[in-house]
């Protein structure tokens, strides 16, 4: 993946992860209606961050 393919996908990760961010803030405050979406709802929002730290730790380890 070269440089430019990274920063579209750190940026759609980015996105996704501020989404998912969101959806669990949003979430919470409507607590406690539909607390049975807050494992899977909370797994997603995990995931894209663990996603995105993954694609800024290549970012940067490609980077001179």
């Amino acid at each position: 993946m070269d440089a430019d393919e990274l920063k579209l996908r750190i940026r759609k990760l980015n996105a996704q992860a501020t989404q998912a961010k969101m959806d669990l803030h949003d979430l919470s405050e409507d607590l406690p209606t539909h607390w049975e979406n807050i494992l899977s709802v909370a797994q997603r929002c995990h995931d894209a961050h663990a996603a995105l730290t993954e694609a800024r730790k290549a970012a940067a380890a490609s980077t001179p």
